[in-house]
């Protein structure tokens, strides 16, 4: 399973690094499996959902399931506050992070 982790400080400044990053990871890896670790998230932005749906839309891309856990509850808050609770599910069905 290939683990990556959110740093403490995701804003908008940060997404797009971030998720070059990360999608570089995602596809370089030949695991089926990717997970993403939000348990460090202290200070972040809508951006870092856009993180996490980037590196849905790679691992779904590569054929890799995924999974984001130690999510803070206010992240979870602001995905359903913006309606995209349900796209940040896993290939198993399961809420990320439940």
């Amino acid at each position: 399973m290939t683990s990556l982790a959110l740093p403490a400080t995701l804003m908008h400044d940060q997404a797009s690094k971030c998720a070059q990053s990360f999608g570089l990871a995602i596809q370089a890896e030949l695991n089926d499996a990717v997970s993403i670790d939000a348990s460090a998230l202290e200070k972040f932005d809508s951006s870092a959902l856009a993180v996490l749906l980037q590196c849905r839309r790679d691992s779904v891309a590569t054929g890799k399931s995924f999974v984001v856990t130690g999510q803070p509850h206010k992240l979870r808050e602001l995905a359903d506050l913006y309606g995209i609770g349900e796209l940040l599910l896993s290939h198993s069905g399961s809420r990320i992070g439940a």
